[in-house]
């Protein structure tokens, strides 16, 4: 266990020539590599609309309206979010998983590598 305020690492088994190997999941926590300004803008200006958009879902269901009429809403705040995701994954390949590539480190590239596996899988549910 870890002590008060001590930083965790937390790790993922990978098979490497045939031998396990724990490498550190990168990103947890962390600030991007660089993120352009009007990226950033956009993501919060993005956010903010689709805060919006839930309260107006919270609002329609407190009214009781017709449930095809918030299953639209539904499907249009998660278009909204994928956006956002779009957006934000576009930035880390550019910015965050490049800065690893190019390191020259070859264990930072496999856990960007890895990295960016994980988040396709998990983004394209």
């Amino acid at each position: 266990m870890n002590e008060p305020g001590a930083a965790s690492v937390e790790t993922e088994a990978r098979e490497d020539a045939g031998a396990r190997v724990a490498l550190p999941i990168v990103g947890r926590g962390g600030h991007a590599a660089g993120m352009d300004p009007a990226i950033r803008a956009s993501v919060l200006q993005r956010l903010k609309r689709i805060e919006g958009q839930v309260r107006g879902l919270q609002r329609m269901v407190g009214d009781e309206r017709y449930c095809a009429d918030v299953l639209m809403q539904i499907a249009s705040a998660h278009e909204a979010l994928r956006g956002v995701g779009k957006l934000l994954m576009r930035n880390h390949l550019e910015h965050c998983v490049t800065e690893a590539l190019r390191s020259g480190d070859a264990l930072a590239a496999e856990r960007a590598y890895g990295e960016v596996l994980d988040l396709m899988y998990r983004h394209a549910r």
